[in-house]
């Protein structure tokens, strides 16, 4: 069986209510990491540069020092399939042992490490009841990370369920959350792992190590990432904006944060899976988009984005109305793209820069290169519009200009499918042009001037010309 997993399943004891945590010593949080070790027959072939054993003895043993001076950790032994010699047709599986108990860290790993050399496979893989079993290595505690890291070289070989055994923990208030490391595995035998957690793939003895420490990294939650929001000085202290970071290999959204600054006004800490390569956005207006983004394992991350940002209000004069059927386009410059849709008499924060507006009055009204300061409100004010009302003789069409000195700019048409119509326009002088249904010659054509004052109701009535 060419292939190694490396099972980690953390475990969550729903008792231990992490939200009550204080920063006080006597309420800092242990984690627990119960090591499950393959003892099993299996392990003896050759696998890379040597056996498999030695291998993942030599592994876990690097991996074993790398967590000296770790504190508020506790580290254990469960092994499998190394008591009982394997025969055809014949195995053992009650072939599991907690071989060393919970410890400190620091008391346990050369213990560890001594039981691992002595350690010669030769048994089966009882995977389901090692998990099984492994629930009952946790003495009680209130505070505490419970983790398994489950070492193998194949799958289940007792027919029994490691699936059906997680659901049982999980009844019983036991979360397992596995990551699954495998080496060439067939993926028709993945199955029985999948239902326990994420699957990575390793190809090679170096894919292999580097997994394993990313999975242990993971395990002790000390790979995190700040998101540094950048405002035009340098300083990262934007913040109250939605983020999300997406697997870059099939853009599936795998966090969604909304960025906070902690109470000493730093970007907050975020504890994030390293073995992905992300993609992030952070829905700013407009949006920024960062690609391709690596995570070191076991260190403190940091990814930096220029994201100063202002204020826009667009106000109605003299009013305090929502309006809201009156809409802001803003728009990019360069582009006309539209990049938000702003509410009247609203404030909307952008990315400083210059924008064009468009407000959908009638008439619509435009400014270009609207520039957003750092950290200023930028303001717009329009009139307050009036209302037109208007009467028709006859159902019809026509439309109504905008006057300009001798100048007409067209607004809109008339929908003269009624006898009465309504309008909400901008101040200004304006025309009415009107030919009823009944009329069949241009020249029964009808134009009427008039006025909309703010906040006023302007009457016309074309019954009477």
């Amino acid at each position: 069986m060419n292939r190694i997993i490396v099972t980690i399943l953390i475990v969550v004891i729903t008792s231990v209510c992490i939200a009550q945590q204080s920063n006080t010593d006597s309420n800092i949080e242990t984690t627990r990491v119960l090591f499950i070790f393959d003892g099993s027959n299996s392990m003896n072939a050759q696998w890379q540069s040597s056996s498999k054993i030695k291998i993942a003895k030599q592994l876990l043993k690097q991996t074993l020092d790398s967590l000296k001076g770790f504190e508020n950790i506790e580290l254990a032994l469960r092994m499998y399939g190394h008591q009982y010699k394997i025969y055809p047709g014949q195995q053992n599986c009650e072939d599991t042992k907690l071989e060393v108990p919970f410890a400190p860290g620091d008391d346990n790993i050369d213990r560890i490490k001594t039981r691992l050399r002595s350690l010669t496979p030769q048994g089966t893989t009882p995977i389901a009841r090692s998990l099984e079993y492994a629930a009952n290595d946790f003495p009680e505690c209130s505070n505490c990370r419970n983790v398994i890291v489950l070492i193998t070289d194949g799958i289940e070989a007792c027919d029994e369920d490691p699936c059906a055994v997680a659901r049982a923990l999980r009844s019983k208030g036991i979360i397992l959350k596995p990551f699954v490391i495998g080496i060439g595995i067939d993926p028709s035998k993945l199955l029985s792992l999948k239902c326990i957690g994420k699957y990575y793939d390793a190809t090679s003895e170096a894919t292999f190590k580097s997994a394993l420490r990313v999975v242990v990294s993971e395990a002790l939650n000390n790979t995190t990432v700040q998101v540094n929001l950048k405002k035009e000085s340098g300083k990262p202290t934007e913040t109250d904006v939605p983020m999300v970071f997406y697997n870059r290999k099939n853009g599936a959204p795998m966090y969604n944060f909304m960025h906070t600054l902690d109470k000493w006004q730093n970007p907050d800490t975020l504890s994030i899976d390293p073995l992905s390569i992300y993609d992030l956005e952070v829905f700013t207006i407009p949006h920024l988009r960062k690609d391709s983004i690596r995570f070191k394992p076991g260190v403190h991350n940091i990814v930096e984005l220029d994201a100063g940002q202002g204020e826009l209000t667009v106000n109605v004069n003299s009013s305090g109305g929502r309006f809201p059927g009156m809409k802001v386009l803003i728009k990019d410059p360069a582009t006309s793209e539209i990049i938000h849709v702003q509410n009247m008499n609203s404030s909307t924060k952008l990315l400083i820069g210059e924008y064009d507006l468009e407000i959908l009055t009638l008439p619509r009204i435009k400014f270009e290169k609207v520039k957003i300061k750092q950290s200023k409100r930028t303001t717009i004010e329009i009139q307050q519009p009036g209302n037109l009302n208007i009467v028709y003789p006859a159902t019809g069409n026509g439309c109504i200009y905008k006057m300009e000195g001798d100048q007409q700019q067209w607004v809109c048409p008339l929908q003269a499918n009624e006898l009465v119509e309504m309008f909400v326009m901008q101040p200004g002088k304006y025309k009415l042009v009107f030919r009823s249904d009944r009329s069949r010659r241009a020249a029964y054509t009808v134009e009427k001037d008039f006025r909309i004052s703010s906040g006023l109701i302007t009457d016309l009535n074309l019954l009477h010309p």
